[in-house]
């Protein structure tokens, strides 16, 4: 389902992307988003069609627009997934979530209510190639709404610009055992053609922004390469590098998770083993520079 004020040009990416169906709504009180009207839009169009399962993504918008629907909807809602499979025996959508302070990874399913809905992460799913050869077929429905079914107005519009590290190559990625120092870290990472991570702890110390965290509540990523220092490597955060393609481990304690999920472990303290990879890597672009 595809809504908005002038979304039409999107319909054909969305099924070059994969969707078979497109079904358009537009309305000018559709763009920009605002709860109600999308609401009532959606809401009608699930009741109209009866679908088994609802996605949506875990933007700020899907969020909020997936809370109000379930309630609408009455049925339940499984937020902020890490993965979406199908259980073989009983045909239910199986969410996987973490849950009690990062302490399980839980797989909840919705058997008696519908439609089975999800919210899931941006980065979760690896974005499909375009096909524009691929035909589909794109619905365009009525939308009826007044200005009585919109009671936010939203006034204006501000964009930061901040980093998408979802779709980084590589990543140097600092947590607890930076003790707050990350200058190292942005070296190294200048020098690599990285971006820079961190894991909760980092961000909510305010090291770095909420715009690099990695992990259940920060970003998906899926790296060729992710070196990460001082990260313990809770479940909260593994799930952020665990379709990273190669994940070497920097961490004094070698009882630290982490090295659980890493393919390359350095039980060492980060600083020790990062100024002399950065002299290393400084004279490798000196002498190619020569």
């Amino acid at each position: 389902m595809l809504l908005g004020g002038d979304v039409q040009p999107l319909a054909a990416e969305a099924i070059a992307c994969g969707a078979d169906t497109v079904i358009l709504a537009e309305h000018p009180l559709l763009e920009p988003y605002t709860t109600d009207p999308q609401t009532k839009v959606m809401a009608g169009l699930v009741l109209e069609h009866k679908p088994d399962m609802l996605l949506l993504g875990a933007t700020p918008n899907g969020r909020d627009l997936a809370g109000r629907l379930a309630v609408r909807l009455r049925t339940g809602l499984t937020a902020d997934c890490t993965d979406l499979t199908i259980d073989e025996k009983s045909g239910l959508l199986v969410g996987e979530v973490t849950g009690f302070g990062q302490g399980i990874l839980a797989t909840i399913e919705c058997p008696r209510h519908r439609p089975q809905m999800a919210t899931v992460r941006p980065g979760v799913f690896t974005r499909p190639q375009p096909d524009p050869s691929r035909q589909g077929d794109v619905r365009l429905v009525p939308v009826e709404l007044s200005e009585a079914d919109q009671r936010v107005r939203v006034l204006r519009r501000s964009t930061s610009k901040g980093v998408d590290i979802t779709q980084a190559e590589r990543l140097v990625v600092g947590g607890r055992g930076v003790q707050g120092d990350f200058a190292l870290l942005r070296k190294l990472a200048r020098l690599m053609g990285a971006d820079v991570g961190a894991s909760r702890v980092a961000v909510d110390q305010g090291w770095v922004g909420h715009d690099r965290m990695i992990g259940q509540t920060g970003s998906i990523t899926r790296p060729k390469l992710a070196i990460v220092c001082g990260v313990s490597g809770a479940t909260q955060f593994t799930v952020g590098i665990q379709d990273a393609e190669t994940v070497v481990a920097i961490n004094s304690d070698r009882e630290a998770p982490i090295f659980e999920t890493a393919d390359y472990c350095i039980v060492d303290d980060v600083f020790q083993v990062l100024a002399p990879l950065i002299d290393a890597l400084e004279r490798e672009k000196a002498g190619k520079k020569g």
